[in-house]
């Protein structure tokens, strides 16, 4: 004879979800959470970080450093979440605008080079216009990160001689001049004919 587990324990008395109670005053079941109560991993004590504001003002500073290889990682994600709709250069002409989908906005416009980081943020996590939120596929980090890429491609697309550093600006001028067609001329005399396969 066995002894132990049988089915009866299987279906020991329990509530289900919402499920009416005569144990507690209110007939609920269901309990709510005691005032004050953040469930795991749910505590968003830095106010800029998660939402790139502070007191319901955009923040113009990163809530952390931003190093080479967040850059990195910040084109990275751009690439996969930011590039079919505003282009690898943020010019708001990706592929889904190519094929006739609505003009995204590109972040070379004056209006958004002027914006501020915590805009960026926002917009990322919240969606703005057509662009819907992204605050289920990309983790806060790495939409710091994505704005931060975005940051250099408005610098790159309006930088000027006096953004070079005084030390590298003797390299820049040292740089040939020639027009791209003798480059192109210069290349071709060069190049090694193509190899069979």
């Amino acid at each position: 004879m066995l002894a132990g587990c049988r089915q009866d324990m299987h279906d020991a008395p329990r509530y289900e979800a919402f499920e009416a109670s005569a144990t507690f005053a209110d007939n609920r079941a269901s309990r709510t959470a005691p005032a004050g109560t953040v469930a795991r991993g749910w505590l968003r004590e830095d106010e800029a970080l998660y939402t790139g504001k502070v007191a319901g003002q955009v923040v113009d500073t990163f809530p952390f450093a931003i190093g080479h290889a967040d850059l990195v990682r910040g084109q990275q994600r751009f690439n996969i979440y930011c590039t079919p709709c505003h282009g690898k250069l943020g010019d708001g002409n990706g592929m889904v605008v190519q094929r006739g989908l609505r003009q995204a906005a590109s972040f070379h416009q004056d209006r958004l080079r002027q914006e501020k980081a915590g805009y960026f943020y926002d917009v990322i996590t919240n969606g703005f216009g057509a662009m819907p939120d992204y605050a289920t596929q990309i983790p806060v980090r790495d939409r710091w990160l994505i704005v931060a890429y975005v940051r250099t491609l408005q610098l790159s697309q309006h930088a000027s001689v006096d953004d070079v550093p005084a030390s590298e600006r003797a390299a820049l001028d040292a740089a040939p001049t020639a027009g791209p067609g003798a480059a192109a001329t210069a290349g071709a005399a060069t190049a090694k004919p193509a190899e069979k396969h």
